[in-house]
This record gives C-alpha cells, sequence and structure tokens, in this order.
C-alpha cells in the first residue's frame, strides 16, 4: 500500500485573535447534516462549476477560502494532478471533519484555521483562489479587507473565482428571501451586499482586474452568481 499523502491541519490562532463567525451551516449543530445537504441542494455540482470555471492547471497552487468541510479543496486535490491546495476557515469543527475526509480520500492537503481578511500565506503565493458560498459569511466591515487579502496572496496573473448568492441585474432579491428564515436579517443584509454585481465591485475595489459575472444560475430557489478576477 502506497503511504498516506500529507495531510496537516495547522491551527495557530490566539484565543484573542478568534473572532464571532457564522458556521458552515449557519448553526454548529446542524454541522454533522452538511455534507449531505450539499448532496440533496445539488451544491456539488455547482462545486465542479466553479473548479471548471477557475481553469486551474496542474502543479497549481490553490487557496479555497472558507473551504468548511473541504469539498471544493478535495475536488481539486482529486482531479487536478500535482496542485497544491490549502483550505482557509475560522470553523474548526469544519476543518476536522476536512481532514478525516482528504485521509479517507488519500490526498495530500493543508487546512489552516483562519480569517479571510487575515490570510496566513505569504504575498503572491498561490496562483487560484476559490471560493463557493463562503462570502456571505463575511460581515461588511471586513469585505474590503478580504478583498485586499485575496489581491496580495495571489501571484501577478492569478486568478480569484467565486460561487455565492446573488448577482448581476439579472437578480438576486431571491437570494435574500431563501436566506431570511435560516440566518436572519444580519446574514440576510450580508448576501444583500453581493446583488446588483457587489462582488464584482468588491474585488475591483481591491485593485484585481477583468472582475466579472462570468455565470449565474439558481440553487435551492436562490439566484447564484459566479464572478472571477486577476491579479495584474
Amino acid at each position: 500500500m502506497s503511504p498516506q499523502p500529507d495531510v496537516r491541519l495547522v491551527d495557530d490562532l490566539a484565543d484573542d485573535a478568534v473572532t464571532p463567525y457564522l458556521p458552515p451551516t449557519g448553526r454548529s449543530s446542524l454541522l454533522p447534516f452538511y455534507d449531505l445537504l450539499s448532496t440533496v441542494t445539488r451544491v456539488r455540482r455547482r462545486h465542479a462549476q466553479l473548479v471548471a470555471l477557475a481553469g486551474i492547471a496542474p502543479g497549481d497552487r490553490v487557496l479555497d477560502l472558507g473551504c468548511g468541510t473541504g469539498n471544493v479543496a478535495l475536488l481539486v486535490a482529486r482531479t487536478v494532478p500535482g496542485t497544491v491546495v490549502t483550505g482557509l476557515d475560522p470553523d474548526l469543527p469544519a476543518l476536522r471533519r476536512a481532514t478525516r475526509k482528504a485521509r479517507r480520500a488519500r490526498v495530500p492537503l493543508t487546512w489552516v484555521r483562519g480569517y479571510g481578511q487575515r490570510i496566513p500565506l505569504a504575498d503572491a503565493s498561490v496562483d487560484h483562489v476559490v471560493s463557493s458560498l463562503a462570502l456571505h459569511h463575511v460581515p461588511d466591515a471586513d469585505r474590503a479587507a478580504t478583498a485586499a487579502e485575496v489581491a496580495r496572496v495571489l501571484r501577478p496573473g492569478g486568478t480569484v473565482t467565486v460561487l455565492d448568492f446573488g448577482g448581476g441585474a439579472h437578480g438576486g432579491h431571491s437570494a435574500v428571501r431563501a436566506h431570511l428564515p435560516r440566518f436572519g436579517p444580519a446574514v440576510a443584509d450580508r448576501v444583500r451586499a453581493n446583488l446588483d454585481d457587489g462582488i464584482v465591485r468588491m474585488l475591483a475595489g481591491a485593485g484585481l482586474v477583468d472582475a466579472r459575472e462570468v455565470e449565474h444560475g439558481r440553487l435551492a430557489g436562490a439566484e447564484i452568481t459566479f464572478v472571477q478576477a486577476r491579479r495584474a
């Protein structure tokens, strides 16, 4: 049997650096059902679409921002040979679940506990940043800093590809309505920030170029958008 690939979980956050965050499922008690919900709502099909749009090549270095239980990072590691993939998320129980999944899948991955507004990676150290349904978890006050950090860690010519609720002029208000019963008004406001090309404007505001919506669709009745930008 081949040796177990290197799977690491890094948690270097000091206690005073841990700030409140919204768990992947909205409530920590629902975490055991997260992957089942992803299957039922066909999120995994959207993950595959996200990875395809990102255009990741063999050997690329990839950051999965807001990785949750690791489904997008695992998909990249399984399907694109030789990639060096890091998943970043503040939710330690989700990262522990992701670590177990990576070991079962026998793919090398690094999981890091941290926040998008303080990405613990070096400047210009990744070729791609991907993010799935995580941006609406970021408080409004941290959105600009998160975009700036994405721009910082991307190498020149590197790309960021985001999947989230919201979109351009074609719609998006149903996303807010869909999330109200689950998350409440505060998070609905974060989704509202994605509407009318809010993600495009956020990435462009960090100095990333060619920021645009590249696809859109619906997920569980809510508008979703795929946005891409690159570092010049």
